[in-house]
């Protein structure tokens, strides 16, 4: 999966259990896509989590920067939503 996106918030940099680097994100993409014919404004925020060598170009892109990032869906630890895992970044 590839979300043009906006970087709108970044946690600390964090390591997981394994001692891998982890940064967690929140991403917003806003679109205009057709939908039966007719245009629909698309507006999102979804939270992402980059887990080894992607948090170096994660960490370095400033907030409100756009960027295409690509990567997968999962749901969270608990099972109550999405989270998007990203892969990398172009």
């Amino acid at each position: 999966m590839v979300l043009t996106a906006r970087l709108v918030e970044r946690g600390a940099l964090r390591y997981t259990p394994a001692g891998l680097p982890a940064l967690d994100l929140k991403l917003q993409h806003e679109s205009v896509a057709t939908e039966d014919g007719q245009s629909r404004k698309v507006s999102l925020e979804i939270k992402a989590l980059g887990v080894g060598a992607i948090t170096q170009p994660l960490g370095a892109l400033a907030l409100g920067s756009p960027g295409d990032f690509a990567g997968f869906l999962a749901t969270t630890r608990n099972g109550r939503g999405l989270l998007f895992h990203i892969t990398s970044l172009a």
